[in-house]
């Protein structure tokens, strides 16, 4: 193991990390034969073959995955290494990598603007998944941060709120039901009611609000994307059941407008996540406490309910008109 290179621990850790010799190539700008090289060479230095091929693909062995592992730690501990040097010399830079779900992503950049632009020496690593793939981010290390709304149990996790999450009914300012002053929750139960996948946040939330007024909840369509999910609402195909952030543009733009439904909006925080046992790096410490300091500014959308105007006084044409 002396002969072992933070080149080949590198390499190592990208083929892990995207599922492939090719991919790692392309991340890493290397041939496909340098990147299995330095692979080989690491097992040499192991002792045992890291990879195997299985048909055209390539997988892990036992000791590649043990060697993968350990190789994401090292990585990890020398560019925390480098930050702690720099911050003696009074200097907080090096990479934030945070990761958000899908939702959030209309939330964090307003945030990450503020945050380096007091500290131009930061630069960003932040990816965007569903909650499975956050989380699968957050327990290998690929990331330092998470910004979701329930704190994960499937994993050893700190959180902290920050901001308040708004969540409610939005349809197009000129479906049926926004000519009510008042929707009860019965009422959606016929309603085309657009979802997002199983697992998120916001499915949750309308799952329980459902199941706690005693009603089934019938929807018509489950997609995996808020902006699929308001093109299709906008359009006047339904009702969905968005977080307020994600609609903010939309309903200042009057494409969409919160349905009056009573017991709405739902109330939930975002909290910024990350692994219990594993030490922070300054420079995500430091986002962490900006965070919960500053908080997020309330979105256009919750503006705009908060003041009653989420909705339209647009005219419902009637038959015949």
């Amino acid at each position: 193991m002396k002969a072992t290179t933070f080149r080949q621990l590198k390499t190592l850790q990208t083929v892990a990390r995207v599922g492939s010799i090719s991919r790692a190539a392309e991340e890493l700008h290397l041939t496909q034969p340098a990147v299995s090289l330095q692979i080989s060479l690491l097992g040499e230095a192991a002792g045992t073959p890291l990879l195997r091929r299985v048909g055209r693909e390539v997988q892990f062995t036992a000791a590649g995955e043990v060697m993968a592992r350990y190789a994401n730690d090292i990585l990890g501990l020398w560019n925390e290494a480098g930050e702690e040097v720099a911050a003696l010399r009074g200097e907080l830079g090096g990479t934030l990598r945070i990761g958000a779900i899908t939702t959030a992503e209309y939330l964090v950049p307003p945030l990450l603007v503020r945050f380096t632009q007091e500290r131009p020496g930061v630069k960003l690593h932040f990816r965007i998944g569903n909650r499975d793939e956050i989380l699968r981010m957050l327990a290998t290390n690929e990331i330092d941060l998470a910004i979701m709304g329930r704190q994960p149990r499937e994993l050893r996790t700190s959180a902290a709120a920050f901001a308040k999450h708004p969540m409610a009914f939005v349809a197009a300012p000129f479906h049926p039901l926004m000519r009510s002053e008042c929707v009860h929750l019965s009422e959606l139960e016929t309603a085309n009611l657009l979802v997002r996948e199983r697992g998120s946040g916001t499915r949750a939330t309308v799952e329980r609000l459902f199941k706690e007024a005693g009603l089934k909840l019938h929807f018509a369509s489950e997609l995996s994307s808020n902006e699929a999910i308001k093109q299709l609402v906008g359009a006047g195909l339904g009702v969905a059941f968005l977080s307020l952030n994600a609609c903010a543009l939309e309903i200042q733009a009057g494409i969409l407008a919160t349905v009056p439904v009573t017991s709405t909006p739902v109330e939930r925080a975002w909290n910024v996540v990350h692994m219990s046992e594993r030490r922070l790096p300054h420079i995500a410490d430091a986002f962490r406490c900006f965070l919960i300091e500053s908080g997020a500014t309330p979105s256009a959308s919750s503006r705009l309910l908060m003041k009653g105007e989420g909705r339209t006084n647009r005219k419902i044409p009637g038959k015949g008109e």
